[in-house]
């Protein structure tokens, strides 16, 4: 590792041990983050989620054939939100 960071660096690619001189050389996120980061992320309780960017979705229980259900949870991760999209698309077909 080059540079001034290189007194900090650990062989083992591990986090160090916060030794008292580390420990010195630490600063607030206060005076680190600019202060309308530091105000947004200060007015959150710990666990709190922020301001919805996009309107949320309603729960709702679905029963589907097991066919259809293993098709959509085959293409992995992300499958319930295909399943979301394809819905929308059949509705935008019915109503065009």
């Amino acid at each position: 590792m080059t540079g001034k960071n290189k007194k900090n660096s650990n062989s083992d690619d591990e986090a160090p041990e916060l030794t008292k001189e580390l420990a010195a050389e630490l600063r607030s996120a206060r005076e680190m983050l600019p202060p309308d980061v530091y105000a947004a992320l200060a007015a959150r309780k710990p666990g709190q989620r922020g301001k919805q960017k996009k309107p949320t979705k309603k729960p709702v229980y679905l029963r589907l054939d097991p066919e259809v259900l293993a098709h959509f949870k085959s293409t992995g991760a992300g499958w319930q939100s295909r399943i979301n999209d394809f819905l929308k698309a059949a509705v935008a077909n019915v109503v065009a």
